[in-house]
């Protein structure tokens, strides 16, 4: 009877970090080696990260690379470990996983398929390998076989499917490695994260342990690796379609190691239980990432124009569980080294006070912001801990507007010039905020939600001013209901006056009475227009066809509505490609930069609207 101690490791990266990489890399195979691992299993592309984008073209970085390969077969002894890495052969890069062995380099496995939906453009840097295809391949002055291979260790075979390679249906290699007797197979990966994703993995491995007759093995990256994507370090096992191992994701930790023992014979199935909660999972990627940022940005801190509504509260709440979770994970002296803050907190709030050094908030009133808002931005910013300032812009909003007055020879007035007289206002308040940030060397956080951004209900250099937009990827019907939830389940009793409060940009005089879905529309309906146009790419035919049976609304307005989102989507694209880096946190986003690509200048669905009229 085969027993074989597996493990999957995750490991936090960072492209061109290549001392931190490795040493992270070392440190995960002796903690392994400590606890009798024999065999594991390291993500794809764990040497170099996932992110490193065009760095991967060239012929310098995947070769250095390879010498760190070389450099981290020394540390293999007593261990079998397989580690992520780019191989160039002359003009071709491939996708690859190196498996080394006491020491010696026993072969490599390269990616058969690439993904290239979504935020992914595999294709653009690596080339899909053949199937059944093994040739030679020069290393350390020797020849080892590289391409479609599988291994064998104390009687227990085992192959690879990496990431994408699993999703292929019929024609995934997972058939012929059932084919060929594999005991395991293992799934290395590099798979962003996505609210409700967890589940459809889970869900993967359990069918690929049954359809593929071995025991199946997942492991995933872990952070936000280079600025965008956020990897949740999911690590899972499947036997006979049962779950028998997951781990924590979403880990502060540089990396984790979790496995068992595995038998090919009389093999006990525990399963383990799972729960999936997408409140909860939001704002652990999101607390995650923006540690990440933080660290890997060699920032000393955030800055935050607290308006007292949900954009800009949701943010203030999530930099507070950052640190929440940050030093429950690690300790507080650690989280503080691993952000390199030097602080020695006093009370026996650390979790307050080090909110109070690393977020500063400031409320920025104009003549036609409201008290409410003022008291729901002070109550918050006071309730967490952060630093709060506030001031008014009305002296900088008068200077400019009588400069361009003069200029014109004449008076501005909201009944003809109301958007520039909205703008103005968003738009002061960014230098003086900027400034705050470069005092404090902090980033500044843009505020801008996905439903927004997506109809261009921002101000360019206004609301849209920052280094880092966290919400981008999420939509605003999601927020609102968020923050209900994290009044009642994580404790932030602040944002009881920012639940009450209507959402309004307040940039129009109060007697208009201004609200942010009257400019628009609902926001719930936003959502379900912007997932049928956007994520499933349907026409604006095809969006109203299907709302019409879907949401009860009275025909015409539901025909205003499509026709407002499309219009506004095509006329908005240059405000979407100068938004600040964002989460990919949903099952899709509006970055043209990662997922939907789209003309700045088109015919703004003309056509297509008129059909809907006629219709």
């Amino acid at each position: 009877m085969s027993k074989l101690k597996i493990a999957c490791a995750t490991v936090n990266q960072t492209p061109l970090d290549w001392t931190g990489n490795f040493n992270r890399i070392v440190d995960a195979i002796q903690e392994a080696r400590e606890l009798g691992v024999e065999l594991l299993c390291f993500p794809e592309l764990t040497l170099t990260g996932y992110g490193s984008e065009d760095l991967f073209l060239s012929h310098w970085y995947p070769q250095k690379a390879l010498l760190q390969l070389e450099k981290l077969v020394a540390h293999c002894d007593q261990i079998t470990v397989a580690v992520g890495l780019p191989i160039r052969i002359a003009e071709t890069v491939y996708n690859c996983m190196a498996v080394i062995e006491n020491g010696q380099l026993l072969g490599i496995v390269a990616k058969q398929f690439m993904a290239i939906d979504g935020v992914h453009y595999e294709f653009r840097w690596f080339t899909p390998w053949v199937a059944r295809e093994i040739i030679p391949f020069e290393f350390s002055g020797g020849q080892i076989p590289l391409g479609d291979v599988i291994f064998e260790k104390k009687g227990v075979s085992y192959g690879f499917e990496i990431c994408e390679d699993a999703w292929r249906g019929d024609a995934r290699p997972g058939y012929r490695l059932q084919d060929r007797k594999v005991d395991v197979i293992f799934n290395p990966s590099a798979s962003h994260f996505a609210m409700g994703k967890s589940e459809i993995r889970e869900n993967l491995v359990k069918k690929s342990s049954t359809l593929l007759n071995a025991t199946y093995f997942y492991t995933n990256l872990l952070g936000n690796e280079s600025g965008r994507m956020i990897f949740d370090g999911e690590i899972l096992a499947a036997r006979a379609g049962e779950l028998i191992l997951k781990n924590e994701l979403l880990s502060f930790l540089d990396y984790q190691v979790m496995g068992f023992e595995f038998e090919k014979e009389n093999f006990e199935i525990t399963p383990v239980p799972t729960l999936h909660d997408k409140n909860n999972e939001f704002v652990k990627a999101t607390s995650l990432a923006l540690f990440d940022y933080l660290r890997k940005s060699k920032s000393k801190g955030f800055v935050l124009s607290l308006s007292g509504g949900a954009d800009s509260s949701s943010i203030a709440v999530l930099i507070a569980e950052m640190v929440r979770r940050g030093i429950e994970e690690l300790g507080v002296s650690s989280f503080l080294k691993k952000i390199g803050l030097p602080f020695n907190p006093q009370t026996s709030d650390p979790k307050t006070e080090i909110v109070g050094e690393l977020l500063t908030t400031a409320y920025q009133a104009s003549e036609n912001s409201s008290y409410s808002t003022f008291q729901s931005a002070k109550t918050l910013s006071k309730s967490i801990g952060a630093k709060f300032y506030n001031w008014e812009i009305s002296d900088e909003v008068k200077s400019y507007t009588e400069k361009i007055e003069t200029a014109l020879g004449r008076k501005l007035t909201w009944k003809d010039d109301d958007i520039t007289l909205q703008n103005i206002q968003a738009r002061s308040r960014s230098p003086i905020i900027w400034m705050l940030a470069n005092i404090n060397n902090a980033l500044l956080i843009n505020t801008s939600n996905r439903s927004e951004g997506g109809v261009g209900y921002t101000t360019m250099d206004g609301d849209t001013s920052g280094s880092i937009s966290p919400i981008a990827g999420v939509d605003k019907f999601f927020l609102m209901n968020w923050l209900k939830w994290a009044e009642e389940n994580l404790g932030y009793h602040g944002l009881k006056s920012v639940n009450a409060l209507t959402p309004t940009a307040e940039l129009r005089p109060n007697e208009n009475h201004q609200t942010d879905e009257t400019d628009l529309m609902p926001y719930a309906v936003i959502v379900e227009i912007e997932r049928l146009a956007i994520r499933d790419r349907k026409s604006p035919m095809d969006v109203y066809l299907i709302l019409k049976e879907n949401l009860g609304i009275e025909d015409g307005l539901l025909k205003t509505y499509i026709k407002k989102f499309f219009r506004l989507w095509s006329r908005n694209q240059w405000k979407r490609e100068r938004l600040a880096p964002s989460f990919h946190l949903d099952e899709f986003n509006i970055d043209p930069k990662t997922w939907y690509r789209f003309p700045i200048l088109s015919g703004g669905f003309e056509e297509e609207l008129k059909e809907l009229d006629n219709f």
